[in-house]
């Protein structure tokens, strides 16, 4: 079959194209943005790539189009497709049909961590043997990409990162409703997504809709602490549960639980009885969390704890997940993808939790589309209080004086007092940061997207 793909370049399409292409089909696509990284990695898959959304495409005469959630009414290459009658289905859709149905799929769903999550569970079963295919929302560097149908040999086991985004401009139910998921892992749930949700209790319903999917031979794991999880569940349950939780918050229901060591390790207990200890890299409360979650979720196919534990040893995260881009000056440069405020608060406490006393410079660029609209602002400050300094950037469109947020960032950070500063220039920013940084500091760069190159740009400056 011959599938040509719009909106290609997003990282599910991305992933979806790599997917459809192993399996066979004759894959091609289209975007507005069609630059590297995606691109370099998708035609290096041989997937031929077209920039824009140009009728001309029609001419390819494909099989099928596969409409990104990018995708809307008024894109010419959309309205030609309608109105000529041709056959499209929306990605999540054509996933479910073609690449999950028949497989055991294990699927990460939660405002926070499901890309971290789903590279532990995909690492814990491929230590286990079970070889298999995955579609991650990042890249896990244990694995090298982010997506594939299965690993040296054929695999009946499928993990996927669950997005409760909606699928389609025909088709407003969240991503994950498509997926036939058996094993559902519920990290969180909390308010996001302000562009197409009004308030937390729709999320609330789209969760729900995906516990509907999941059989009765299905498990859900859940976080125990969450109460909008708790009233997700309380609407029906057709499936096996297990609930997870630090000790602090283990209620005397709660299945999985964890006690934190000083030197970052923890044991992890079912049903009060230990199962073993996790020794890693890795820091912050969310992160453990999300191994407890991986760790009860393999286990639903026959993974023992103890092997799932010893699999974690070896864990490296996902890119862009407190990565470390360099050190210049004795000052380190991480990246991470913390956009929201709950995941921005996490992060710092992760890295101040590593760090110690050492100074902590946090630089953010609120960029998502719900942080855009201003719905979070109220929220940034308390966020970033463990930061010793902090650095906004919000750029302005070319020729208007307005900011592209839509609202003032400075005024937003205006609580933390002299320790923010706000800049919607990359250069002058990072001067600023430049000057202020000293041997032994950490700049935590937060961003959703590229950032204009500001940790490489960073990095080069320091080092002059």
């Amino acid at each position: 079959m011959h599938i040509h793909i719009l909106g290609i370049c997003g990282t599910f399409m991305g992933g979806l194209a790599v997917l459809a292409k192993e399996a066979g089909h004759q894959v091609t696509g289209c975007d507005a943005n069609v630059y590297p990284p995606m691109s370099t990695q998708l035609e290096a898959q041989g997937i031929a790539l077209t920039e824009g959304f140009g009728v001309e495409q029609l001419a390819q005469k494909p099989d099928l189009f596969v409409i990104g959630n990018v995708v809307s009414r008024g894109n010419p290459l959309m309205e030609a497709i309608l109105n000529q009658g041709l056959p499209y289905v929306s990605g999540p859709q054509w996933m479910g049909d073609h690449i999950l149905s028949g497989k055991w799929v294990l699927a990460v769903a939660g405002t926070h961590g499901k890309t971290t999550t789903s590279a532990m569970l995909a690492w814990i079963l491929e230590q286990a043997g079970y070889h298999p295919g995955f579609l991650i929302g990042g890249v896990p560097l244990n694995f090298g990409i982010s997506a594939r149908l299965s690993g040296a040999q054929p695999s009946d086991f499928f993990v996927i990162e669950a997005d409760e985004y909606d699928t389609a401009f025909f088709d407003k139910r969240s991503k994950f409703v498509h997926y036939h998921t058996r094993t559902a892992i519920l990290n969180n749930l909390e308010y996001d997504h302000a562009d197409i949700f009004p308030d937390l209790g729709a999320i609330e319903t789209q969760f729900h809709h995906l516990v509907r999917t999941v059989p009765g031979v299905g498990r859900l794991i859940y976080n125990g602490a969450q109460a909008s999880l708790q009233r997700v569940l309380a609407r029906g349950c057709w499936s096996e549960q297990e609930s997870f939780g630090t000790s602090a918050e283990a209620l005397p229901t709660t299945d999985w639980s964890l006690t934190q060591h000083q030197d970052g390790s923890f044991d992890v207990f079912f049903k009060t009885a230990l199962q073993g200890r996790v020794e890693w890299d890795l820091s912050g409360e969310h992160n453990r969390h999300n191994a407890v979650a991986a760790i009860a979720a393999a286990r639903h196919v026959g993974v023992l704890p103890a092997q799932s534990i010893a699999a974690l040893r070896s864990f490296v995260n996902v890119k862009r997940r407190m990565e470390l881009r360099g050190v210049a000056r004795q000052i380190a440069v991480y990246d991470d993808f913390a956009h929201h405020p709950t995941a921005i608060a996490t992060t710092i406490g992760g890295l101040r939790q590593k760090v110690g006393a050492a100074r902590i410079l946090a630089v953010i660029e609120p960029r998502s589309n719900t942080m855009k609209l201003g719905t979070m602002k109220e929220a940034l400050p308390e966020s970033l209080l463990a930061a010793d300094l902090v650095f906004g950037y919000g750029a302005r469109p070319s020729g208007s004086g307005k900011g592209a947020l839509g609202w003032d960032l400075g005024a937003a950070l205006s609580p933390l007092g002299e320790k923010a500063r706000t800049f919607d220039d990359i250069g002058l920013l990072v001067q600023a940061i430049v000057e202020q940084a000293r041997p032994g500091d950490h700049i935590l760069v937060m961003s959703n997207g590229a950032f204009g190159g500001v940790h490489q740009a960073l990095l080069d400056a320091l080092a002059v």
